[in-house]
């Protein structure tokens, strides 16, 4: 099957989170928790890819507050953080929200991701993914984590759905 019928097929976007949503570095201080820099072409992406009705939420090895305030930030319909097992994390995360491992696409940047860019119907490397991940992957973006990737596999995805121009036109009016 070609790329662009897999991509026909998606109803759900998954993300991990560090590595993707962020470039991946962690940042400790004198307060307790974690610091994480998001960027907010990836933020705004996520609202793009919701608006043409995707589902769109992340699947994380770790937990943080930092995770969860920008989950609830950016309205994801679904948040798995603190998974050490990633593919068992995707097997329930289907039967919660409904979904068939063909109708998800994947982001990913490390080897922890591979089984569940395996898994998913459509699988995406960041550009600054672990050579495995950028192998396995289905699609690449240029952008690295957490500087515009997911913006860049959001504007492609919506292109092959054929929304693009729908969910941008506001923008122009």
């Amino acid at each position: 099957m070609t790329l662009a019928a897999k991509a026909q097929r998606i109803r759900a976007v998954i993300l991990d989170i560090d590595g993707v949503l962020t470039d991946g570095r962690i940042g400790y201080g004198p307060m307790p928790g974690e610091v994480k820099f998001f960027d907010v072409k990836d933020g705004h992406a996520v609202v793009l890819l919701r608006r043409a009705g995707l589902k769109v939420g992340a699947l994380s090895g770790r937990a943080s507050e930092a995770n969860r305030q920008r989950a609830n930030e950016l309205g994801l319909d679904f948040l798995y953080e603190g998974e050490k097992d990633k593919s068992a994390a995707f097997a329930r995360l289907l039967q919660e929200q409904g979904l068939t491992a063909d109708e998800c696409l994947y982001a990913g940047d490390d080897l922890v991701d591979l089984p569940v860019m395996r898994a998913a119907g459509v699988s995406v490397a960041v550009g600054d993914a672990v050579p495995e991940v950028r192998q396995a992957a289905d699609w690449q973006t240029t952008a690295p984590g957490g500087r515009g990737a997911v913006r860049e596999l959001a504007v492609w995805l919506l292109k092959e759905l054929g929304q693009w121009v729908r969910v941008v036109a506001k923008y122009y009016q």
